[in-house]
């Protein structure tokens, strides 16, 4: 049997030649029969009305669907918030994540701040006020080496590095040699019913972990030594079947290009670390609230999202594809749990092209606050 999840309402890549339409393809090949999904098991039954009168913007048959999530929080689960200017609008929502970890015991990563495009730009102002709020802000749309930081940290390589490491690295590593013996044994094609076959994965693993703990008792301090270490955690996991699992490495010299950009990842992560659970915590971003455009926000979830940018000069090319542009908004706004703020500042552009957006939020009864 075969499985196909979608949602054309999500539908964000057709720039990049997606299909517009796949699942009528696949029913043609395949014979597929249609199955709603009605629960929602992410965001609450607020956030969840006012996506679907988003979705009815998108696709007029939009099952309305029913939230499966308690509201944990109080106040407003969604509002625009209109800044005088970028400073402010950076030192407020500083101020505002910082209160809200402490009042519902979050921690950075439940947060995250999306953007459109030139993340950059943005972080260049939110940074220093996030820092001075004592919450670092790293923008995850800036580049390792060739590689985009929020497509390094999702590629396969990177994920077993890490894994492999806090196996390696970590005196009581219970939940690590789980996540190893799995993640490594699915890819060595080992099944989890073949108890002798993972009994000598498991000493294989054991020793290896051993090994490069004795190799590399410290973090790399240099480019060179991040580099040997990959090789290393590689060597054991096996580059060629690494690349046969996943076809996208054996094209265009993508492998090498995140193979290197990893070693890049964890010399830099180094740098202030005391030690490698400090190193790992740094290179997964662990302690730092992340800053990412909307496409790479795709697939992961959050309790509060921050859209820094509800303006026109964000969404310059709104009127040339607005079915997309809105797929998109709705992307962002379907990442959060409990809470989604949209942020705008009359400095970064006026939000006359996009009132179909301001027209959207407005009917699901969406309210605008002047904040400073």
């Amino acid at each position: 049997m075969i499985t196909a999840v979608g949602d054309n309402k999500q539908q964000i890549m057709r720039w990049a030649m997606a299909m517009d339409d796949p699942f009528s393809a696949f029913d043609a090949d395949f014979g597929g029969k249609r199955t709603p999904l009605y629960n929602n098991y992410r965001s609450s039954p607020e956030l969840v009305r006012i996506q679907h009168v988003l979705a009815q913007a998108l696709d007029a048959r939009a099952v309305e669907p029913v939230s499966k999530t308690a509201t944990t929080i109080a106040g407003e689960s969604c509002a625009i918030w209109d800044f005088s200017s970028p400073e402010i609008e950076a030192q407020r929502l500083a101020r505002f994540v910082a209160g809200e970890v402490k009042a519902h015991a979050l921690g950075p990563r439940d947060f995250v701040l999306l953007v459109r495009q030139k993340a950059v730009d943005y972080a260049a102002v939110l940074e220093p006020a996030f820092r001075a709020a004592g919450i670092p802000l790293r923008n995850e749309a800036g580049t390792v080496g060739a590689v985009m930081l929020q497509e390094l940290l999702a590629e396969e390589a990177s994920e077993l590095l890490v894994k492999v490491l806090r196996l390696a690295m970590t005196k009581r590593a219970g939940r690590h040699w789980t996540e190893c013996q799995e993640a490594l044994g699915a890819l060595r094609g080992i099944s989890p019913e073949d108890e002798a076959a993972q009994a000598i994965f498991a000493r294989e693993l054991d020793a290896q972990a051993t090994q490069l703990s004795a190799d590399h008792p410290e973090p790399p301090a240099s480019k060179a030594d991040a580099r040997t270490i990959v090789d290393d955690v590689l060597c054991f996991v096996g580059r060629e079947r690494l690349i046969a699992v996943h076809p996208a490495y054996a094209q265009g010299g993508w492998f090498e290009k995140v193979v290197e950009a990893t070693a890049v990842h964890l010399h830099g992560s180094s740098a202030d670390a005391a030690d490698w659970t400090e190193t790992l915590d740094t290179y997964e971003g662990l302690h730092a609230i992340p800053l990412m455009t909307i496409h790479k926000s795709k697939g992961l979830e959050y309790h509060s999202v921050i859209f820094v940018g509800l303006d026109d000069g964000a969404w310059w090319s709104f009127a040339g594809d607005q079915m997309e542009a809105t797929a998109g908004f709705f992307v962002a706004f379907t990442r959060a749990k409990q809470r989604v703020v949209f942020t705008y500042c009359a400095k970064r552009g006026a939000r006359t092209k996009i009132a179909t957006l301001y027209g959207l939020l407005s009917k699901a009864g969406v309210q605008t606050i002047q904040i400073a």
